[in-house]
């Protein structure tokens, strides 16, 4: 019974041969014989299509999703890991008096298509593609852990109001006005001082981005049940004795998903900017994890003599971000009813 979405139709007139205009051949108007119905999804893909920025990042985030899936089988195929270390005597490709790389532009040939680091010698095109696994994995759990409980906790405080609403967007307002990036800090650095494991910093670093996230999908959502509650569809559904259990989602939540889409959208690059951020100043991903975050800090000290180290994966979280920006932007005006697009 939920809320149907706007819909489109359109007319195919069949006409044999005009005599005139407007008139068939036999001089009567042209009958109609088919009327063709487009849902709310169709008329947003068509929208979305429309737009080619939109598009264009769709195209770049589902790259960034290939790449970091077939991270393994991509690197065998390049032949370089990024684990392997270049700064030994036999075979370097290091300047052993700098430590910085041989030959132009950060070493970069034909078996580095990005250039090695300094110091180690690692190779740089394979590290970004394993950081683009780190980044989409921690992105993506986090901002599920957002929706999860914002969409949960949004749902519940719109539809019961009251002291249920108010005990909830209280809460959220002092999630909000915690400094997250110093408590980030503080708590990523105190469990690592207890359990150093990668699997541990990583759900740590998933929590504190998706826990102290919920609140500004909570606050969407909720705005937009304390409207769907009064419509009339909620009220039937009511009238024939459902429970206040199957109304919020069963009957409301699917009237949600294209906020929810769009939030996802453009929450996943936040989050990718904060896993960076953590790992730049030296609390999120350690080594021998590959981060672009990381990576960034281990650059600022060779950024004078060695820019490329620090360009490569600068301009690879400004693409990623940027392409998730420009799609979530696209996909909130294909979604939007009142959209001229």
């Amino acid at each position: 019974m939920s809320q149907s979405g706007p819909t489109e139709f359109e007319t195919i007139a069949v006409d044999d041969g005009l005599a005139g205009p407007g008139l068939q051949g036999d001089g009567q108007a042209p009958h109609e014989v088919d009327i063709a119905g487009r849902s709310l999804w169709s008329i947003a893909w068509r929208r979305l299509r429309q737009d080619k920025l939109a598009m264009v990042g769709g195209v770049v985030i589902l790259l960034f999703i290939l790449v970091a899936v077939f991270a393994d089988p991509l690197t065998a195929l390049y032949g370089q890991n990024y684990t392997d270390i270049h700064n030994v005597a036999k075979g370097s490709l290091l300047d052993p008096t700098t430590n910085l790389p041989l030959g132009d532009f950060g070493g970069i040939s034909a078996t580095h298509w990005f250039g090695v680091t300094p110091g180690l010698g690692q190779d740089i095109f394979d590290m970004l593609m394993y950081g683009a696994r780190t980044s989409l994995i921690i992105a993506g759990l986090a901002t599920a852990l957002s929706l999860v409980l914002g969409v949960v906790l949004g749902v519940i405080a719109g539809f019961y109001r009251g002291i249920v609403d108010a005990l909830v967007s209280r809460t959220m307002d002092v999630l909000l006005s915690f400094p997250t990036l110093l408590l980030s800090i503080s708590l990523v650095t105190v469990v690592g001082f207890i359990n150093s494991s990668e699997v541990v910093r990583f759900a740590i670093i998933i929590f504190v981005l998706g826990f102290f996230g919920f609140p500004y999908i909570g606050r969407i959502v909720r705005g937009q049940v304390l409207s769907l509650r009064e419509k009339e569809f909620v009220e039937a559904a009511r009238s024939l004795g459902a429970s206040s259990g199957r109304i919020m989602f069963r009957e409301i939540a699917p009237n949600l998903v294209g906020p929810i889409l769009v939030y996802t959208t453009l929450t996943i690059p936040n989050n990718i900017l904060g896993e960076a951020g953590l790992s730049f100043l030296g609390v999120g991903v350690q080594p021998p994890t590959a981060s672009w975050g990381q990576m960034l800090s281990g650059a600022g000290t060779y950024f004078q003599v060695d820019p490329l180290y620090l360009i490569f994966p600068g301009v690879t979280i400004f693409i990623s971000v940027l392409a998730f920006n420009l799609f979530g932007d696209g996909l909130r005006d294909a979604l939007d009813p009142k959209s001229g697009r």
